[in-house]
C-alpha cells in the first residue's frame, strides 16, 4: 500500500483544537502520513482563555521545512498560521525551490471571533505572494473580503465575485468558506475553478464546537489530494470529514470545545 505524505507548515495550538494539531489529526484519521513545520506556539491563559503567541525563529521554521521536502518527501502541503512577511516569502520560496505540487493555501488572517486582521504585513504579503502558487485556497468571508480588495463578502453574489477575483491572481482552485460569519441556518461553500462555480449548501449543525474546523477542512482538502484525488473528490471528501468532525464536536472547558477528528470512517 502506498504511503502517502503531507506537510503543514502551521502554528501550534496547544489545547488541541487547530493548527498543526488538528492538521495532524485530519492527516492520520484520513490515511496519510502528516509532517509539520511548526510556525508558532499559542498557549491559551486557563484564567479567560486569551490566546499568548510565541514565534518560533525562523532559521529553525527553514530547517524543519528542509527535513520534510528533501529529507522525506511529501505529496502535498498546507498552510496555516503565517506571522510575519518574512515566513510567507519562506513559503513561496519553497514552493518555487522545490516545485511542490496539490499546495493548499489556507490565508488565517483572522481569528473566530475576531473580524481584524491580525497581523496586517502577513495578510498582505500572502495576498501579493501566496494567491499565485495556491494550488487551491480556502479563505473564509472575511478573508476572502481582504484579497478580492472588497469593502465585505456576505451574499453568494458576492461570494462569487471574490472567487472570480482571487482566482484571477493566479489560483487554481478557490474554495470560499461561509458558516458562523453568516446569519442564516445554512452554511455556504463555494468552489470556483476560473470556469464554473460549484455550490455546497447545508443545514448549519446547532450547539456544535467549530474551534478549529477550518484548519480541519483545509487540512482534509490537502489529505485528499496527497491521496491522489482530483480537486473536486477531495473537496466532496473533506466536507464529508468536516461534517461528521462538527456533529461529533465536544466540550473542552468553559471557554472552548473541539472538532472530533477521530469519528470519520470511509
Amino acid at each position: 500500500m502506498a504511503l502517502h505524505k503531507a506537510m503543514t507548515i502551521a502554528g501550534s495550538d496547544t489545547s488541541g483544537g487547530a493548527g498543526m494539531e488538528a492538521d495532524l489529526k485530519t492527516f492520520t484519521a484520513m490515511g496519510v502520513y502528516g509532517m509539520t513545520a511548526l510556525t508558532v506556539i499559542v498557549a491559551q491563559n486557563p484564567l479567560n482563555w486569551d490566546h499568548e503567541m510565541y514565534p518560533i525563529g525562523m532559521d529553525v521554521i527553514e530547517k524543519q521545512i528542509k527535513t520534510i521536502v528533501e529529507g522525506i518527501g511529501i505529496d502535498a502541503m498546507k498552510t496555516g498560521m503565517l506571522g510575519s512577511a518574512e515566513l510567507v516569502q519562506l513559503v513561496a520560496d519553497t514552493i518555487d525551490k522545490y516545485s511542490l505540487k496539490n499546495v493548499v493555501i489556507d490565508p488565517v488572517m483572522v481569528c473566530k471571533g475576531i473580524d481584524a486582521i491580525m497581523v496586517p504585513e502577513a495578510a498582505k504579503a500572502i495576498k501579493e505572494v501566496l494567491v499565485s502558487r495556491a494550488d487551491v485556497i480556502t479563505p473564509n468571508t472575511l478573508e476572502a473580503a481582504y484579497i478580492a480588495g472588497m469593502d465585505k463578502v456576505e451574499t453568494l453574489d458576492e461570494i462569487k465575485e471574490a472567487a472570480a477575483r482571487i482566482q484571477e491572481m493566479g489560483a487554481g482552485y478557490v474554495v470560499i468558506k461561509s458558516g458562523s460569519r453568516n446569519n442564516s441556518d445554512e452554511a455556504v461553500d463555494v468552489l470556483y475553478d476560473g470556469k464554473n462555480y460549484v455550490v455546497n449548501t447545508e443545514k448549519k449543525i446547532p450547539g456544535c464546537f467549530n474551534h478549529g474546523a477550518g484548519c480541519t477542512f483545509s487540512a482534509a482538502i490537502t489529505a485528499g489530494l496527497a491521496k491522489g484525488l482530483s480537486v473536486k473528490e477531495a473537496l466532496a471528501e473533506a466536507k464529508e470529514f468536516i461534517t461528521v468532525a462538527l456533529k461529533n464536536s465536544f466540550r473542552l472547558n468553559q471557554f472552548s470545545g473541539a472538532t472530533d477528528h477521530c469519528k470519520w470512517k470511509k
